[in-house]
Protein backbone atom coordinates (compact mmCIF):
# COMPACT_ATOMS: atom_id res chain seq x y z
CA UNK A 1 0.00 0.00 0.00
CA UNK A 2 3.17 2.27 0.87
CA UNK A 3 4.31 2.05 -2.26
CA UNK A 4 1.25 2.90 -4.08
CA UNK A 5 1.03 5.89 -2.30
CA UNK A 6 4.54 6.98 -3.48
CA UNK A 7 3.61 6.20 -7.17
CA UNK A 8 0.78 8.20 -7.07
CA UNK A 9 2.42 11.04 -5.34
CA UNK A 10 5.23 10.90 -7.71
CA UNK A 11 2.78 11.18 -10.77
CA UNK A 12 0.61 13.45 -8.70
CA UNK A 13 3.45 15.93 -8.36
CA UNK A 14 4.73 15.79 -12.31
CA UNK A 15 0.90 16.61 -12.89
CA UNK A 16 0.73 19.23 -10.33
CA UNK A 17 3.25 21.47 -11.83
CA UNK A 18 2.37 21.02 -15.62
CA UNK A 19 -1.41 21.64 -14.83
CA UNK A 20 -0.14 24.36 -12.70
CA UNK A 21 1.76 25.95 -15.85
CA UNK A 22 -1.36 25.08 -17.99
CA UNK A 23 -4.23 25.64 -15.85
CA UNK A 24 -4.98 21.51 -16.73
CA UNK A 25 -4.40 18.54 -17.41
CA UNK A 26 -4.26 16.84 -13.62
CA UNK A 27 -7.27 14.18 -13.52
CA UNK A 28 -6.09 13.47 -17.33
CA UNK A 29 -2.70 12.46 -16.33
CA UNK A 30 -3.63 11.34 -12.60
CA UNK A 31 -6.28 8.99 -13.19
CA UNK A 32 -5.05 6.22 -15.00
CA UNK A 33 -3.00 5.82 -11.83
CA UNK A 34 -5.90 5.77 -9.38
CA UNK A 35 -7.48 2.80 -11.63
CA UNK A 36 -4.54 0.91 -11.66
CA UNK A 37 -3.41 1.64 -8.17
CA UNK A 38 -7.51 1.80 -6.74
CA UNK A 39 -9.84 0.69 -9.12
CA UNK A 40 -11.96 2.80 -11.31
CA UNK A 41 -14.81 2.51 -8.45
CA UNK A 42 -12.70 4.69 -5.95
CA UNK A 43 -10.70 6.41 -8.69
CA UNK A 44 -13.74 8.84 -9.67
CA UNK A 45 -14.18 10.32 -6.37
CA UNK A 46 -10.81 10.29 -5.12
CA UNK A 47 -9.96 12.35 -8.29
CA UNK A 48 -12.41 14.76 -6.97
CA UNK A 49 -11.46 15.24 -4.40
CA UNK A 50 -7.77 15.74 -5.42
CA UNK A 51 -9.01 18.30 -7.99
CA UNK A 52 -10.53 20.47 -4.87
CA UNK A 53 -7.26 20.90 -3.62
CA UNK A 54 -5.68 21.37 -6.83
CA UNK A 55 -7.60 24.08 -7.90
CA UNK A 56 -7.29 25.42 -4.50
CA UNK A 57 -3.62 25.20 -4.45
CA UNK A 58 -3.99 27.58 -7.47
CA UNK A 59 -6.02 29.66 -5.70
CA UNK A 60 -3.42 30.65 -3.35
CA UNK A 61 -0.42 30.77 -5.52
CA UNK A 62 -2.77 33.45 -7.94
CA UNK A 63 -4.98 34.84 -5.15
CA UNK A 64 -4.35 38.20 -6.50
CA UNK A 65 -4.68 37.74 -10.07
CA UNK A 66 -8.50 36.35 -9.73
CA UNK A 67 -11.25 37.63 -12.00
CA UNK A 68 -13.73 37.45 -8.99
CA UNK A 69 -16.89 38.91 -11.78
CA UNK A 70 -15.77 36.05 -14.32
CA UNK A 71 -15.78 33.42 -10.94
CA UNK A 72 -19.20 34.13 -10.02
CA UNK A 73 -21.26 34.65 -13.28
CA UNK A 74 -19.32 30.32 -13.98
CA UNK A 75 -20.03 29.45 -10.71
CA UNK A 76 -23.25 29.80 -10.46
CA UNK A 77 -24.70 27.87 -12.46
CA UNK A 78 -21.76 25.24 -12.31
CA UNK A 79 -21.87 24.45 -8.95
CA UNK A 80 -25.51 23.32 -9.44
CA UNK A 81 -25.09 21.72 -13.17
CA UNK A 82 -21.80 19.51 -11.30
CA UNK A 83 -24.34 18.04 -8.35
CA UNK A 84 -26.57 17.25 -10.78
CA UNK A 85 -24.12 15.63 -13.28
CA UNK A 86 -22.25 13.71 -10.24
CA UNK A 87 -25.94 12.22 -9.53
CA UNK A 88 -25.87 11.34 -13.30
CA UNK A 89 -22.95 9.62 -14.02
CA UNK A 90 -23.88 7.42 -11.47
CA UNK A 91 -26.34 5.76 -13.76
CA UNK A 92 -24.96 6.90 -17.58
CA UNK A 93 -22.25 4.93 -18.99
CA UNK A 94 -19.60 8.05 -19.89
CA UNK A 95 -17.70 6.02 -22.91
CA UNK A 96 -19.56 8.29 -25.51
CA UNK A 97 -19.70 11.31 -23.73
CA UNK A 98 -15.18 11.31 -23.30
CA UNK A 99 -15.89 10.11 -27.10
CA UNK A 100 -17.75 13.36 -27.72
CA UNK A 101 -15.70 15.44 -25.69
CA UNK A 102 -12.56 14.37 -27.05
CA UNK A 103 -13.47 15.74 -30.73
CA UNK A 104 -14.17 19.02 -29.72
CA UNK A 105 -11.27 19.08 -27.64
CA UNK A 106 -9.42 18.51 -30.87
CA UNK A 107 -11.41 20.61 -32.92
CA UNK A 108 -11.45 24.01 -30.41
CA UNK A 109 -7.53 24.36 -31.24
CA UNK A 110 -8.19 25.07 -35.02
CA UNK A 111 -11.26 26.90 -34.03
CA UNK A 112 -9.52 28.93 -31.59
CA UNK A 113 -6.80 30.58 -33.72
CA UNK A 114 -9.30 31.00 -36.49
CA UNK A 115 -12.02 32.85 -33.63
CA UNK A 116 -8.35 34.94 -32.62
CA UNK A 117 -7.56 36.02 -35.80
CA UNK A 118 -11.24 37.65 -35.89
CA UNK A 119 -10.81 39.41 -32.46
CA UNK A 120 -13.44 37.09 -31.22
CA UNK A 121 -14.14 37.76 -27.52
CA UNK A 122 -17.48 36.81 -25.03
CA UNK A 123 -19.06 38.35 -21.59
CA UNK A 124 -20.14 37.79 -18.65
CA UNK A 125 -23.36 36.25 -19.66
CA UNK A 126 -21.43 33.41 -22.11
CA UNK A 127 -19.45 32.59 -19.30
CA UNK A 128 -22.71 31.98 -16.96
CA UNK A 129 -24.18 29.39 -19.88
CA UNK A 130 -21.12 27.58 -20.34
CA UNK A 131 -20.77 27.12 -16.77
CA UNK A 132 -23.90 25.36 -16.87
CA UNK A 133 -22.92 23.19 -19.60
CA UNK A 134 -19.43 22.57 -18.33
CA UNK A 135 -20.58 22.11 -14.59
CA UNK A 136 -22.61 18.94 -16.05
CA UNK A 137 -20.16 17.90 -18.09
CA UNK A 138 -17.57 18.31 -15.23
CA UNK A 139 -19.89 15.84 -12.79
CA UNK A 140 -20.37 13.09 -15.73
CA UNK A 141 -16.71 12.42 -17.10
CA UNK A 142 -13.56 12.16 -15.03
CA UNK A 143 -12.38 15.58 -16.64
CA UNK A 144 -13.76 18.29 -18.55
CA UNK A 145 -11.20 20.40 -17.20
CA UNK A 146 -10.21 21.69 -21.24
CA UNK A 147 -13.23 22.60 -21.52
CA UNK A 148 -12.96 25.51 -19.63
CA UNK A 149 -9.25 26.65 -21.26
CA UNK A 150 -11.15 28.25 -24.62
CA UNK A 151 -14.00 29.66 -22.41
CA UNK A 152 -11.32 31.95 -20.19
CA UNK A 153 -9.25 32.37 -22.87
CA UNK A 154 -12.04 33.88 -24.54
CA UNK A 155 -12.74 36.43 -21.91
CA UNK A 156 -9.55 37.70 -22.18
CA UNK A 157 -7.18 35.78 -19.69
CA UNK A 158 -3.78 34.48 -19.62
CA UNK A 159 -1.49 33.38 -18.04
CA UNK A 160 -1.88 34.05 -13.86
CA UNK A 161 -5.18 35.48 -14.44
CA UNK A 162 -6.57 32.88 -16.42
CA UNK A 163 -4.98 30.13 -13.84
CA UNK A 164 -6.22 31.69 -10.74
CA UNK A 165 -9.85 32.58 -12.52
CA UNK A 166 -10.29 29.53 -13.74
CA UNK A 167 -9.12 27.61 -10.55
CA UNK A 168 -11.31 29.69 -8.62
CA UNK A 169 -13.88 29.18 -10.68
CA UNK A 170 -14.13 25.31 -10.81
CA UNK A 171 -13.38 24.96 -7.00
CA UNK A 172 -16.83 24.66 -6.38
CA UNK A 173 -17.59 22.68 -9.09
CA UNK A 174 -15.53 19.86 -7.62
CA UNK A 175 -16.72 20.27 -4.47
CA UNK A 176 -19.89 20.20 -5.54
CA UNK A 177 -19.42 17.05 -7.33
CA UNK A 178 -17.73 15.23 -4.00
CA UNK A 179 -20.18 16.47 -1.57
CA UNK A 180 -23.04 14.65 -4.31
CA UNK A 181 -20.57 11.56 -4.09
CA UNK A 182 -20.46 11.66 -0.51
CA UNK A 183 -24.24 12.08 0.01
CA UNK A 184 -24.48 8.56 -2.38
CA UNK A 185 -22.09 6.65 -0.27
CA UNK A 186 -19.25 7.05 -3.15
CA UNK A 187 -16.84 8.87 -0.56
CA UNK A 188 -16.41 7.39 2.15
CA UNK A 189 -13.40 8.08 4.89
CA UNK A 190 -10.86 5.75 3.19
CA UNK A 191 -11.59 7.17 -0.29
CA UNK A 192 -11.14 10.83 1.31
CA UNK A 193 -8.10 9.96 2.98
CA UNK A 194 -6.72 8.61 -0.40
CA UNK A 195 -8.04 12.10 -2.13
CA UNK A 196 -6.66 14.07 0.01
CA UNK A 197 -2.87 12.31 -0.16
CA UNK A 198 -3.63 12.53 -4.05
CA UNK A 199 -4.14 15.80 -3.61
CA UNK A 200 -1.53 17.48 -1.40
CA UNK A 201 1.18 16.34 -3.99
CA UNK A 202 -1.19 18.33 -6.76
CA UNK A 203 -1.29 21.19 -4.66
CA UNK A 204 2.93 20.81 -3.99
CA UNK A 205 3.20 20.49 -8.08
CA UNK A 206 1.39 23.89 -8.52
CA UNK A 207 3.46 26.09 -6.57
CA UNK A 208 6.53 24.66 -8.32
CA UNK A 209 4.91 25.55 -11.45
CA UNK A 210 4.91 29.47 -10.84
CA UNK A 211 7.52 30.27 -11.18
CA UNK A 212 7.95 28.86 -14.96
CA UNK A 213 4.58 30.51 -15.35
CA UNK A 214 6.19 33.65 -14.56
CA UNK A 215 8.45 33.14 -17.33
CA UNK A 216 6.38 32.48 -20.08
CA UNK A 217 5.25 34.82 -23.00
CA UNK A 218 1.26 35.02 -23.28
CA UNK A 219 1.76 33.72 -26.99
CA UNK A 220 3.89 30.30 -25.60
CA UNK A 221 1.29 29.91 -22.91
CA UNK A 222 -1.69 29.94 -25.55
CA UNK A 223 0.68 27.43 -27.59
CA UNK A 224 1.15 25.30 -24.56
CA UNK A 225 -2.75 25.09 -24.21
CA UNK A 226 -3.40 24.24 -27.60
CA UNK A 227 -0.73 20.76 -27.19
CA UNK A 228 -2.48 20.06 -23.95
CA UNK A 229 -6.25 20.11 -25.70
CA UNK A 230 -4.58 17.64 -28.70
CA UNK A 231 -3.20 15.40 -25.83
CA UNK A 232 -6.38 15.61 -23.53
CA UNK A 233 -8.36 14.78 -26.79
CA UNK A 234 -6.85 11.96 -28.23
CA UNK A 235 -6.98 10.12 -24.91
CA UNK A 236 -10.57 10.94 -24.23
CA UNK A 237 -11.38 9.86 -27.93
CA UNK A 238 -9.36 6.83 -27.27
CA UNK A 239 -11.07 5.87 -23.98
CA UNK A 240 -14.60 6.58 -25.82
CA UNK A 241 -12.93 4.04 -28.07
CA UNK A 242 -12.50 1.60 -25.84
CA UNK A 243 -8.87 1.45 -26.83
CA UNK A 244 -7.66 2.66 -22.90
Amino acid sequence: MISSFIFVCAVGLLAGTISGIVGTGSSIMLMPVLIYEFGPKEAVPIMAVAAVMANLSRIMAWWREIDWRATLAYSLTGIPAAALGARTLLVLPSQAVDLTIGVFFIAMVPLRHWLAKRSFTIGLWQLALGGAVIGYLTGIVVSSGPLSVPLFLFYGLAKGAFLATEAASSLGLYLSKSITFQRFGALDMAVLVKGLIAGASLMFGAFIAKRYVLKLSVETFRRIMDGIMLIAGASMVLSGLHVI
